[in-house]
């Protein structure tokens, strides 16, 4: 289905969370500890199960040679490349900490390195990470290693070195190919540049390369962003996640810099979604869900088709779903049944590993009932179907009285064509995946309980 119909995508115009967490982390509490994380670690230490199942690591890198002003990440921006040194240097302090708990050698088949910028490392700094990591964990032949690539800082030399350090996946930050956007944005890449340096990455071997784009900058049109989408086709990467930009000046300071009023309108942001549906499925691209796309033979469009999609802090992936060790400032892991999040700033973080102690300030033992419905809300947003029998086998509940409220919120979406609800189970439509965040949303207990979405981005 490459064109929706104009009065569902302005119906589900609307804000809700990207689930790649379930509770999501605005949930997170203080009063989650260090010491609740430790006990966490230690459960996994002694459970069977947990143990067999290979671990994802992410890291993150918070640095940033230059402020791109819709950026809502967390970022440190500074030309003083002698910060990463010092970053190294508690990474393995965190990385230490983790073997003292777990041991070595755990399996991870899942690496990624995000930020900020992680290739504002230089290639030393990269070569010992990567070092630090497997000297204390077993990244697994075959397994997924990812790198989040600024093109302004590569060149085809760095990329033939970041081969050689064992990632076979690329992201690349393009949002959009405009001249007049990147101005108005802070994020001058000239097109170009990332073609050459994607053709380079085919050349060198790499597995698969994504590309970022971003609707609803300021500057765009449907006009303007057509034309992105015609580059990125002839470009053809092998992934591609379409982001809608949320502009929260007052949550995030750099989009302050922002000027509102050279912002698209919702209508023509709604345009630019419905648009690039069409020219990317037109383009041979699957759309995986919810913001991604891949090209048929990639191994996310395959996972969709065989059914093995799952989801975490970094979105969708092919990769069992187990635990994740976050390390660095401010990255979010999930070990057991916690989620977990590190310190936001680098002197907190800092002075939380000069005291010997985990740089976790924030985040949540889930409760029965936030994983029951994280199982529904996950194989909604993964497989686009829930089978009463399999959630009532897997948590000892009875589906259809457990889940009264959500069954009756979901019968309008039925009659829009998004849903099939019968006595076995419920089933995203062709039409629904297009909507599956607000399909999702209806079994999220805690934001029916609270209106107030603004914090989120919005879901189309």
């Amino acid at each position: 289905m490459k064109h929706l119909p104009p009065e569902l995508l302005q119906r589900y115009d609307v804000p809700g969370p990207r689930y790649t967490s379930y509770p999501t982390a605005d949930r997170f509490v203080e009063a989650f500890g260090e010491q609740d994380y430790r006990q966490a670690l230690e459960q996994r230490r002694q459970g069977v199960a947990s143990r067999r199942l290979p671990l994802s690591l992410y890291v993150h890198v918070p640095f940033c040679e230059s402020l791109c002003y819709y950026c809502a990440c967390n970022k440190i921006i500074t030309k003083h490349h002698d910060k990463a040194l010092t970053y190294l240097d508690y990474l393995e302090r965190e990385v230490a900490l983790h073997v003292d708990h777990m041991g070595t050698g755990h399996a991870v088949s899942q690496l990624h390195l995000g930020g900020g910028s992680p290739t504002f490392l230089n290639d030393q700094e990269l070569e010992r990470l990567l070092a630090m990591l497997r000297e204390s964990f077993n990244v697994v032949p075959g397994g997924e290693t990812s790198i989040e690539i600024d093109p302004r800082t590569v060149t085809p030399a760095r990329l033939q070195h970041v081969h050689r350090l064992g990632f076979n996946r690329l992201s690349f930050g393009v949002q959009d190919f405009e001249p007049a956007v990147q101005v108005a944005v802070h994020r001058i890449q000239p097109a170009w540049q990332v073609f050459d340096l994607v053709a380079a990455s085919r050349e060198i071997g790499f597995e698969s390369v994504n590309v970022d784009l971003i609707y609803g900058l300021p500057r765009q049109s449907q006009e303007t962003f057509a034309r992105t989408l015609q580059q990125v086709s002839q470009l053809r990467p092998d992934r591609i996640a379409l982001y809608a930009y949320a502009h929260l000046p007052e949550r995030f300071k750099p989009q302050r810099r922002i000027d509102a009023q050279q912002l698209p309108s919702a209508a023509d942001k709604v345009g630019m979604l419905s648009d690039a549906l069409a020219v990317l499925m037109d383009a041979g691209y699957v759309y995986v869900g919810m913001d991604h796309f891949a090209l048929p033979d990639d191994a996310l469009a395959v996972a969709k088709r065989q059914g093995r999609l799952h989801r975490n802090f970094q979105g969708y992936s092919t990769q069992p779903d187990g635990d994740l060790i976050a390390l660095g400032v401010s990255s979010i892991g999930r070990v057991g049944a916690t989620y977990s999040q590190n310190a936001k700033t680098l002197d907190d973080y800092y002075d939380l590993l000069d005291q010997g102690r985990f740089p976790v300030v924030r985040g949540l033992a889930l409760s029965r009932d936030d994983i029951v419905r994280r199982s529904i809300i996950m194989a909604l947003m993964c497989q686009g179907a829930v089978l009463f029998e399999s959630i009532e086998l897997a948590h000892l509940v009875h589906f259809k009285s457990a889940f009264a409220a959500e069954l009756e919120r979901l019968e309008p979406l039925q009659s829009q064509g998004l849903v099939v609800v019968d006595d076995t189970g419920i089933q995203v439509t062709e039409m629904g995946w297009f909507f599956v965040r607000g399909i999702a949303m209806m079994f999220d207990r805690y934001l029916q309980a609270d209106r107030d979405r603004t914090r989120f981005s919005k879901i189309i």
